[in-house]
């Protein structure tokens, strides 16, 4: 007996790493080895030292292939069996065990769009919808694009067993979102990295391709993000302590680093208009989306909860958005007592 295991990696590739996947057939019993790749391929290595080490970190069954088949994420190591410099979950790994005992939860919206061919899905050959406000949540064959792809999706993600919490429309044609969590900040990046494999491999299936650009159409047009909601435990149980996690992701160059690390294209989304902040100016507020973090009035109201960072976009690597947060946030907890 053998099984197949698709080892999946997040490449090299600039402004936005893109994932990348090949199979192994094992025999049945078969501890997960290290494999190898082209680096060379993948813009993480020259062609006179082309070799890569992929080093298992994360698996679930195959919901494509289905049977003992596996779906393994992979951390990319460079052949000194050292973390390679695109791999960005390394240094998460490190926060995430150094702020273990403040037990920080994530839970992380992915927005998306589907594009056929060269146009959004939905949008009319030649022309534009009419403008974004019957789509978000919408019903109806006037309103929904691929909602069969978004279905199977989910289905895919539930049978792998991953941590997939809701769908929804969104507020452009073809522009969908699903969310991850509420996880530890490693299981909610690596989760996310894999629902996003499964993503694209579902659209293959419809001939439709998934777009996680920030701004995928111009004009009178939201972006795509991936709203990042976060708490620990002591926010879980004290409005100080959330207070305390939103004046420290607005203290002094603390706005401008995660911006720079929330993706590409972030100053076309965050321009302060379609429900974003202004991505050179820092805010918080109850209820409000126009804020660059938002309490939830439910968390308002309980004096407990969690924060809603809205500034990352769809794009975003999942590794850098969870450790600059738990970094900043559990850094000025720890410093305030509030642990």
């Amino acid at each position: 007996m053998s099984y197949k295991v698709e080892y999946i990696w997040i490449d090299g590739s600039q402004p936005t790493a893109k994932l990348r996947s090949k199979t192994k057939v094992l025999p049945d019993g078969k501890v997960l080895p290290i494999w190898g790749f082209d680096g060379s391929s993948t813009n993480q290595a020259e062609g006179h030292a082309s070799d890569c080490v992929l080093a298992p970190v994360f698996s679930c069954p195959d919901p494509l292939r289905g049977g003992g088949d596996l779906l393994v994420l992979c951390e990319v190591l460079s052949t000194d069996m050292e973390p390679h410099p695109s791999n960005t979950r390394a240094a998460m790994a490190q926060t995430a065990v150094r702020f273990a005992d403040q037990e920080p939860l994530f839970g992380i919206e992915q927005e998306y769009t589907f594009f056929d061919g060269a146009r959004p899905l939905g949008f009319p050959a030649g022309g534009y919808p009419a403008p974004q406000g019957d789509y978000y949540c919408g019903v109806g064959a006037g309103e929904i694009f691929g909602r069969e792809i978004v279905e199977r999706h989910l289905e895919y993600c539930l049978a792998a067993g991953l941590g997939i919490s809701g769908i929804n429309a969104e507020v452009m044609p073809g522009q969908w979102e699903f969310q991850v969590g509420p996880l530890s900040p490693l299981d909610v990046a690596d989760q996310l990295w894999v629902a996003r494999w499964l993503l694209h491999r579902t659209a293959e299936e419809f001939g439709v391709s998934v777009s996680l650009d920030a701004k995928p159409a111009k004009g009178d047009w939201n972006g795509a993000g991936a709203h990042t909601n976060f708490s620990t435990r002591a926010m879980r149980e004290s409005y100080d302590a959330i207070i305390t996690a939103c004046d420290a992701l607005g203290q002094d160059d603390k706005p401008l680093e995660h911006i720079r690390h929330y993706g590409h294209g972030v100053q076309e989304r965050l321009t302060g208009h379609h429900e974003t902040a202004p991505w050179s100016s820092f805010s918080y507020g109850v209820s409000n989306r126009g804020a660059s973090v938002r309490i939830p009035w439910q968390v308002a109201r309980d004096k407990q909860g969690y924060i809603e960072d809205r500034r990352p976009n769809a794009n975003v690597d999942p590794y850098q958005v969870t450790r600059l947060i738990v970094d900043t946030c559990c850094t000025a907890l720890e410093k305030a007592g509030q642990v």
